[in-house]
């Protein structure tokens, strides 16, 4: 026998110290998930995993381990026995502040952040790897579903031409219930928030912004570049009626909000907005809050991630995935990270689709006279056509020759 494997040596077992910041829906799940399966991770990375240390305003004094709360940042700034931070509080400025001041003591950060991830991504990646820590966000997309690590590694060999999908479970509930219940969008909405599945204010999911941050930073770690979620074009649902919803189904297709970037000769294009999605493809089919991402690379070809986007549970898992991740491979690795940006995004419908462009009944004479022999369908008060593939510029050009459309939306396919 080898001598490396007559080797009696007992591994020494480590205790890792985790921290929390923000103790609400995400934050308490992290919690929920190390203290439970606190054997599962022993098994899965062969050391203990702890909270040690929660920050957050509001009193725990009634908590089983109300010893552990602290609303001192300090005293998880300072404690050197803390390793992993998991920042879930939310927001920009406050954790802006600590994630950074984290990084530059030497601690590693997972989070589920996705605003701050979006927009602050590129400094904390310098960070971390000056100071040779980790900064990991697989929470900060789909929830539950893994989508960060396979692009970063399990299909690293690709070059990744596009990423598109449903990423917000609000709006995709909302839209499930137009299209399989009849509701309108407001009646939609009042459910969804009766249901706790979308907030009081629901701007940032109705209007797309959510989603947008979550195709600026999947783009960015496909393309190792930052892509600014400022720059993306992004359209919400807010203004979806019910005629939408009967022509997409006149044309057997359901309607879903897209966040979808793409990559042509080195160039980048990014958007979130509704399109008509083709019941043959998959992402037709996804309901409720589900969330699912295409993405398509030059040798993997399609492959499709679908689970649940949101909950405590879901995201909180990936959360403590990328504590596991961190106890397993210390030390920064680069293929998480992307750099500043480069150059500006392609404009908005620079690539070529089909698109559904909703029309006046006097206009038919001119569609047909502009775009030639073309079905057009009538609605409930006004008609419609579905154009030869197009750029969205062109498209522009030739609609206002036809005086204008009501509305146009691209075909996904």
């Amino acid at each position: 026998m080898l001598p490396y494997l007559q080797s009696n040596r007992k591994e020494e077992v480590r205790m890792i110290n985790v921290a929390i910041i923000g103790f609400g829906v995400v934050g308490s799940g992290v919690y929920e998930i190390v203290t439970k399966n606190s054997a599962v991770l022993k098994r899965n990375t062969g050391e203990d995993i702890r909270v040690k240390r929660v920050l957050d305003i509001r009193d725990f004094s009634e908590h089983e381990q109300k010893e552990i709360f602290t609303k001192n940042f300090e005293d998880i700034l300072g404690d050197k026995e803390i390793s992993v931070v998991a920042e879930t509080m939310g927001g920009v400025r406050f954790a802006y502040e600590y994630t950074k001041a984290l990084l530059e003591s030497g601690k590693n950060v997972v989070t589920s952040n996705k605003e701050l991830v979006a927009k602050h991504g590129d400094e904390f990646f310098e960070i971390a790897e000056k100071n040779n820590v980790r900064y990991l966000y697989e929470a900060s997309v789909g929830g539950g579903i893994p989508i960060i690590r396979p692009i970063a590694n399990d299909i690293a060999a690709n070059d990744i031409t596009e990423i598109a999908g449903i990423l917000n479970g609000t709006t995709n509930f909302i839209l499930t219930k137009m299209f399989g219940e009849n509701q309108s969008f407001e009646t939609a909405l009042k459910t969804a928030q009766e249901l706790g599945y979308a907030e009081k204010d629901p701007t940032a999911d109705v209007d797309g912004i959510d989603a947008c941050r979550k195709i600026a930073i999947l783009m960015s770690l496909a393309t190792g570049k930052k892509v600014d979620s400022g720059e993306i074009y992004t359209k919400g649902i807010r203004n979806l009626t019910e005629e939408d919803v009967a022509y997409a189904a006149a044309l057997n297709c359901t309607i879903k909000l897209i966040g979808m970037g793409s990559v042509e000769d080195g160039k980048v294009s990014a958007s979130v907005s509704p399109m008509l999605i083709e019941k043959s493809c998959p992402l037709s089919g996804v309901e409720d809050v589900f969330n699912a991402v295409i993405v398509r690379g030059n040798m993997c070809d399609t492959l499709m991630f679908y689970g649940r986007g949101a909950g405590k549970l879901p995201t909180a898992s990936a959360v403590v995935g990328d504590i596991v991740d961190i106890v397993r491979n210390p030390g920064f690795r680069k293929e998480f990270a992307w750099k500043k940006s480069s150059g500006k995004l392609l404009p908005y419908g620079s690539g070529k689709a089909k698109y559904f462009v909703r029309i006046k009944k006097e206009q038919c004479a001119a569609v047909s006279a502009e775009f030639g022999e073309i079905e057009i369908i009538r609605g409930l008060s006004d008609y419609g056509f579905v154009t030869p593939k197009i750029s969205g510029a062109e498209l522009d050009e030739r609609i206002a020759k036809i005086g204008g459309a009501v509305s146009k939306m691209r075909i996904f396919r």
